[in-house]
């Protein structure tokens, strides 16, 4: 398997990462960060975590049962994920928000800064009343 991760070895903090379907609705998800890690024969792999709003994530899953995730690093380094792997908390009280956690089961795609601005004029964000 081809190395896929652009990042060496660490954790990386995403300016901003975004749930999304793809009728376009979206959850935006907080203080995102990634872990990059390799194996024995120097392969690397990611996992990432963050919080979200639990009844946020119901919403968008009433939309879609597939969901990805948008994640923008900053400059050129913005990727899509798509139907990664999700863990979150099963809390559903209107104010509860859970830890996301996040595992790609594909590799996932780096998009342009156009590609990237256009997805994101598109969405409709799902926002918490409070």
């Amino acid at each position: 398997m081809e190395n896929w991760v652009p990042f060496g070895e660490g954790e990386y903090l995403a300016e901003q990462a975004l749930m999304v379907t793809d009728s376009d609705h979206a959850v935006a998800v907080d203080n995102v960060f990634i872990e990059v890690y390799a194996d024995a024969r120097g392969q690397r792999y990611l996992k990432g975590r963050g919080r979200i709003h639990n009844i946020l994530m119901v919403e968008l899953l009433e939309d879609s049962d597939d969901l990805d995730l948008l994640l923008d690093f900053g400059g050129e380094f913005k990727f899509l994920l798509k139907a990664p792997n999700l863990q979150a908390g099963k809390v559903f009280s209107p104010d509860a928000r859970s830890a996301l956690q996040f595992i790609p089961q594909t590799p996932w795609r780096q998009l342009s800064p156009d590609e990237f601005n256009d997805r994101m004029s598109r969405l409709r964000l799902l926002a918490h009343p409070g």
